[in-house]
This record gives C-alpha cells, sequence and structure tokens, in this order.
C-alpha cells in the first residue's frame, strides 16, 4: 500500500493533524509527555523532535503539538515524512493495543449522556483532532476529558459551553453544566 499523508490545522494553534490512508488505531490514545510515550514506538520517535510537545493518535490521524519556538511553515515538511516512515515501517502506535469501552455503565441518565458524547460529540471532536472521555455525572454537573488538540485549545471552552453543554441541555434538561476534568 502506498501511504499518503496529508494535514489538516486544528482549532488549537499549535496542534496539527496529520492524516493518512490507514487505520492506525481502534479508537484514541494520548502521549501528552514524553514520558507517556515509552510504551508506543511511534510517539516515542515523534519526541525525539525537540519541537514536538504532544502527540495523540485517533483511527487514521495522529495530532502533533509543537513548542511554542517552532513554525508550522519550518517543521511540517519534516513531521509529514518522518509520520509517513513511521507507517511504512510499521512503528505501533502502542505495545499492546487497548480496545476501547463502549460499554455504557451508570442509570439512565448517565448512559444518556454516554451516548449522546459518542454519538454526536465524538465525531465532531475527532474532526478537530481531539478526543472526549466521559468521566462522571453528578449533581446536574457531567465531567468529560478533553484530549488530543482540544487539551489546552484556546476555543475548547467555548465548545465546552456552547457546544457540548447546550447539546446535553437541550436532550437532557437534568443536565446543569459540563465542565472539563483537568489533566
Amino acid at each position: 500500500m502506498n501511504i499518503t499523508v496529508y494535514t489538516e490545522s486544528t482549532p488549537n494553534p499549535a496542534t496539527m493533524k496529520f492524516i493518512v490512508n490507514k487505520l492506525l488505531i481502534n479508537g484514541s490514545v494520548d502521549f501528552a509527555t514524553k514520558e507517556s510515550a515509552e510504551h508506543s514506538k511511534f510517539a516515542s520517535e515523534l519526541y525525539k523532535f525537540n519541537f514536538v510537545n504532544g502527540v495523540f493518535f485517533a483511527s487514521n490521524f495522529v495530532t502533533v503539538t509543537k513548542t511554542e519556538d517552532a513554525d508550522w511553515a519550518d517543521i511540517e515538511p519534516l513531521l509529514k515524512e518522518f509520520v509517513k516512515g513511521a507507517i511504512e515501517s510499521e512503528y505501533a502506535v502502542q505495545d499492546k493495543e487497548q480496545e476501547e469501552d463502549l460499554d455504557f455503565q451508570g442509570t439512565e441518565t448517565e448512559i444518556k449522556i454516554q451516548q449522546i458524547l459518542n454519538d454526536y460529540v465524538r465525531p465532531a471532536v475527532e474532526q478537530d483532532g481531539g478526543a472526549i472521555t466521559y468521566r462522571s455525572y453528578v449533581d446536574g454537573i457531567v465531567t468529560v476529558e478533553l484530549r488530543g488538540s482540544c487539551s489546552g485549545c484556546p476555543s475548547s471552552t467555548i465548545t465546552l459551553k456552547s457546544g457540548i453543554q447546550s447539546l446535553l441541555q437541550r436532550m437532557i434538561p437534568e443536565v446543569k453544566e459540563v465542565v472539563s476534568e483537568a489533566l
């Protein structure tokens, strides 16, 4: 298979999405630090670039967060070439692939929240190079975790309040607020 790589900007100016024509992982995995990447040949090799500040994988893409002093015009071609080579060399995203657990659990309301996040929010967040994970629902407050390009993105608060919170409030009146758990 001839591997092709193309890039898309994300709402987070520090993060670029590198999309490939091959499935990299079922689900998603975030390597927010160099240390967290020790069980990923692909991510640990990316962290060898001194301008890489975060790595996130989902389905057929990897998002890379750069350091503040790096310029996309300088590093994008290097990263595109690296991603292509890493896939051709079959670098593992994870030592052991872990399937994401989509077996929703909890009260009827919690299951409904998880279903809405999975069906409506997750695809949109992945489109922007990120991921969302349900954490809890207590006293009308839904807690989620934002990863990938969403982590630290200037527009993630707007996405959280205007998008996710208003969607959940429309579909589940008991929801009062949506908050993001800090990593």
